[in-house]
């Protein structure tokens, strides 16, 4: 189905792009929010790393949810808890009101993310699913980028408040257009007791967590997320030493994670013509232990713009990672039914991964007097997710039921 030049799976997409804005919102807003709201440095701390948190204890509760709930409810419900929380936080006035908001956004932005890659295989035809699962492996990259670029820009003009409520407004619009864009879901199965739907959902968690397939593509998302907001979040320190202003540290971040839409994008044109997934993953493993040893290596120090190339290397190419494992997620998933328990799961590992790798890397640094060893840990990690890639190579779980 069009709705002029967008086909619903694409309005799918963007979706999940103004949800991935409100992950993104908050860096460039810490300063305004430290001086406006007296913010401490472990607050902040606690701001960024809350939706993380709710990723990592609720993930696979919430895909349960999705799936139970349906795809496209489960969108909406997603894109108006996110306007919600996002227009009550332009009337925070302390730190704590804050915080309990980012954790509702934190849901919000699961409920959307979640189903979608479930809700894009029910759109499209199947010869064009592996490119719209590319596609949607940029959601988080594009949706972070637009929002570390265009977030110091707005609040120049409208204050913190005025981001939030521009945020607030995008993701309300968001959910119009989903109602009128994408298909209804298809009629739920009436349950007459509570206990036969706790039954389903039981047996949904049972199927998810007893394949092989479902541990494996969140081993790996956990292993590539850990290096990615290690070097995403430690940007800054990069750019300080290169004497780079905030303004124009924004927009090289933003444009660092602009480039790993590349390389989702890539995955999905590259899977349509049959190359194989654990090869992608292989590539892009290998590219971001490379990146991440030019980034923070002692001979790299004095040259920050072989440092900013090989952040680019890191992140382009490591985009083949998401783009390859949404798709596999759907083909390992084992029935349609699970296909969001399935990513809950693969987001929940994701979320362990960002939520404990940083602080380790912090806690190394301070430790050797520097970062120079910071891709010792990057590169264990990339280590660890290429043995998980080889594994995919293996026979694995039959083909998805279409049930």
């Amino acid at each position: 189905m069009k709705h002029g030049v967008f086909s619903a799976d694409r309005v799918v997409f963007i979706a999940g792009v103004v949800a991935a804005m409100h992950i993104g919102k908050l860096p460039p807003a810490l300063p305004v929010l430290q001086e406006a709201l007296g913010v401490g440095l472990v607050e902040a701390g606690f701001l960024l790393s809350i939706v993380q948190l709710a990723g990592m204890s609720i993930g696979l509760l919430i895909g349960l949810l999705a799936d139970n709930l349906g795809m496209r409810r489960s969108v909406l419900g997603g894109l108006a808890l996110l306007a919600a929380a996002s227009a009550l936080g332009t009337l925070a006035h302390t730190p704590a009101w804050l915080l309990w908001l980012r954790a509702v956004e934190g849901c919000g932005f699961l409920l959307v993310a979640l189903p979608a890659p479930g809700l894009i295989r029910r759109l499209v035809v199947p010869e064009l699913l592996s490119r719209r699962l590319g596609l949607w492996g940029c959601y988080m990259g594009s949706g972070m980028a637009l929002a570390l670029i265009a977030g110091p820009w707005v609040m120049g003009g409208l204050s913190w408040q005025g981001w939030w409520a521009a945020l607030a407004l995008l993701s309300l619009a968001m959910m119009l257009w989903v109602w009128h864009a994408v298909p209804a879901d298809p009629p739920r199965v009436a349950t007459s007791q509570t206990g036969t739907a706790l039954a389903e959902w039981l047996q949904r968690l049972r199927q998810t967590l007893g394949a092989r397939g479902p541990w494996l593509v969140a081993l790996i998302f956990a292993a590539y997320s850990s290096q990615w907001l290690t070097v995403i979040g430690f940007l800054p320190s990069i750019y300080a030493q290169a004497g780079v202003t905030a303004l124009m540290a924004g927009t090289l971040t933003g444009l660092a994670s602009a480039a790993n839409v590349v390389g989702n994008l890539a995955a999905g044109q590259l899977l349509h013509r049959d190359l194989p997934a654990h090869a992608l993953l292989i590539g892009g493993f290998v590219s971001m232990s490379l990146g991440t040893f030019g980034i923070f290596a002692e001979f790299s120090a004095d040259l920050p713009v072989l440092r900013y190339g090989a952040v680019l290397l890191f992140s382009a190419i490591g985009g083949l990672i998401p783009g390859t494992l949404f798709a596999q997620a759907v083909q390992v998933a084992p029935s349609e039914r699970t296909i969001a328990t399935t990513v809950g799961w693969m987001q929940q590992w994701s979320a362990l991964g960002q939520f404990t790798a940083p602080p380790l890397a912090a806690w190394l640094a301070a430790s050797l007097g520097g970062w120079q060893f910071t891709w010792l840990l990057t590169g264990s990690a990339a280590l660890i997710g290429l043995l998980l890639a080889l594994q995919l190579a293996a026979p694995r779980t039959p083909a998805l039921q279409r049930a």
